[in-house]
């Protein structure tokens, strides 16, 4: 039944106690009291340090002070303001801060943090900590305000424009939290239908407000002031700028040229004529986007040739706002010159062939398409289409042009027509048993083959080695030769059907080539008996003549040669004609 205070509070969680528990409390130079026994209620843990005053979340414009309130009574312990977590400083003493104070009566338990000057840092969450209390307040958002800075319209304080542009007016307003409001205001009226922009800066608070106003030019005059006018929070009155819009015109100009048509090779007068305000400050000619060096004034004269027909002459006049350029083209008269040279084609079979001719000449001219040696006229237009073209469509295209009593000209193109690959080889080729033999396909194709492949029994092979075979491909001027070459040729091989095949995009061509045994030994006997016929025939067609005198000596030989290389017959006639 006894009673025990303590100076010190003493904070347990629920989870530490259990129903009975002895507890000491020891003061300096005094004898240590030990009770057997303190009944805790669980309902009174803590209740010993309370917060009468706690910082509330505040708004403060930048510059101002403001002052943070905590208020501890009966509390003597370490206080510590904590800013975004960061401990200030303990009890009163922040001097890191030169900017903070803790201010308050110390015997009441008044902790308030005074800051002097609040800047864009101070905007944070604090909070105030009674360390040995281990109570915290709840914290407290403080935001700061930053007024935005002058608002600036760019090309103040005077915007010129030309007559008959519209306006477009942009004002920045930078560095506010929150970012600013603007709005445009003529002659005391509020003008609608800016664009707005925002743009959060680097340090994640403040922001940039631009503003574009634009107006047609049916709803500006020269003379008329328009205010950008900027506000926020930190600023509700708000800043201004005024810009004073001024109207002025750029040259207005004529250009004329004398006299119109012109042949080619005559002299022609250009005049330039220009109002403007302010004044013409200087001219300058130029022909075809080239600047005419040796003219400066308000006249130009010069010789003209075709070049003036399709290169105009333009005059540019300026004053301080800009320039006004305005060009004219000569009426020359001169005969065809190209414009667009045709070019060869070489086009699918089946597929269409267009040819592009373009000629200029003054006056208008007349275009023809014909086939050379037809005499057909195929097209009067600058494009010759021809239709899903045939193989007898392939030849020489001529493009003539004419302009009446004045010249002609003509250009002539090829038609080139693809088609499927075609294959020229000897069906029979020979090879030596036992030797190296080759057998070769002869390829035209336009366009060159896609693929060509040697295929027999159940082989294919289109390049490389395969065991005894291999497969070169080499391109000439007279097409492609593919050559499948067998090492040490065997009896097989002569039973064997070889199919070169060779395809492109129209198609493909096939032929079966067949080798046949070439004997090295008989061939060799038979040319020598060849040669040792004619030597005898020789001799037999001596001694008939020698034998009949004054007698026409006719000799028929007929030999006939059987693939054994053995003579099969000779017959010698001799005709005695009378004396």
């Amino acid at each position: 039944g006894s009673t025990f205070i303590c100076s010190l509070c003493l904070r347990l969680h629920q989870s530490d106690l259990t129903n009975k528990e002895n507890f000491k409390c020891q003061q300096k130079r005094l004898q240590t009291l030990t009770f057997p026994s303190i009944s805790i209620h669980l309902s009174h843990v803590g209740a010993c340090a309370v917060f009468t005053q706690q910082p509330h979340d505040l708004v403060v414009v930048a510059g101002q002070p403001v002052t943070l309130p905590c208020s501890i009574p009966g509390y003597h312990g370490i206080v510590l303001w904590v800013k975004d977590g960061l401990a200030l400083g303990v009890n009163r003493d922040v001097s890191g801060y030169p900017r903070y104070d803790v201010v308050g009566d110390h015997s009441k338990g008044e902790y308030h943090l005074l800051i002097e000057r609040t800047e864009l840092a101070d905007d944070a969450l604090f909070e105030c900590q009674a360390i040995q209390a281990a109570i915290r307040s709840r914290p407290a958002r403080l935001t700061v305000l930053v007024p935005p800075d002058d608002p600036v319209i760019i090309g103040a304080p005077v915007v010129s424009l030309r007559a008959g542009d519209p306006l477009n007016l942009t004002c920045h307003v930078d560095n506010a939290k929150p970012a600013a409001s603007i709005i445009w205001i003529r002659n005391g009226e509020v003008l609608n239908g800016a664009m707005y922009s925002k743009t959060l800066l680097l340090d994640g608070r403040r922001e940039s407000t631009v503003s574009t106003l634009y107006m047609s030019p049916s709803n500006i005059e020269s003379g008329q002031q328009i205010s950008c006018h900027a506000s926020n929070k930190a600023a509700p009155n708000g800043k201004e700028a005024t810009v004073t819009i001024d109207i002025q015109h750029l040259p207005l100009v004529n250009l004329t040229v004398e006299p119109q048509p012109v042949l080619e090779g005559n002299l022609v007068k250009f005049h330039c004529s220009a109002k403007a305000n302010p004044p013409v400050t200087f001219y300058r000619w130029a022909k075809g986007g080239n600047v005419i060096k040796d003219v400066s004034g308000d006249t130009y004269e010069v010789v003209v040739d075709h070049t003036f027909f399709t290169e105009p002459v333009s005059c540019e006049v300026t004053n301080i706002l800009g320039s006004t350029n305005i060009s004219r083209n000569v009426d020359v008269y001169f005969g065809p010159r190209m414009a667009a040279e045709p070019q060869s084609l070489q086009v699918d079979l089946g597929s269409d062939a267009i040819f592009n001719c373009a000629w200029t000449g003054n006056p208008s001219l007349t275009i023809v398409w014909m086939k050379r040696g037809d005499g057909v006229v195929l097209s009067n237009d600058n494009i010759l289409t021809l239709k899903a073209v045939k193989q007898e469509d392939a030849g020489k295209y001529v493009c003539r042009a004419v302009v009446p009593r004045v010249g002609a000209g003509e250009k002539e193109v090829t038609l080139t027509v693809n088609g499927p690959p075609t294959i020229a080889s000897t069906r029979t080729q020979q090879a030596l048993y036992g030797e190296k033999g080759q057998i070769q396909c002869h390829i035209r194709s336009t366009p060159p083959p896609d693929r060509i492949a040697w295929s027999w029994k159940e082989t294919v092979l289109e390049s490389g080695t395969s065991g005894r075979y291999t497969v070169e491909t080499v391109t000439t001027e007279g097409g492609v030769i593919s050559t499948l070459t067998m090492s040490n040729i065997v009896p097989a091989d002569f039973q064997t059907i070889y199919n070169c095949t060779a395809w492109n995009s129209f198609g493909s061509d096939t032929e079966i080539i067949r080798l046949k045994e070439q004997g090295g030994i008989i061939i060799g006997v038979a040319v020598g008996a060849f040669l040792a016929l004619i030597v005898l025939l020789g001799t037999l067609g001596a001694f008939c003549c020698s034998h009949f005198q004054r007698s026409k000596c006719l000799t028929h030989v007929v030999i006939l040669v059987s693939d054994d290389a053995h003579l099969s017959s000779l017959v010698c006639n001799a005709v005695k004609h009378p004396k």
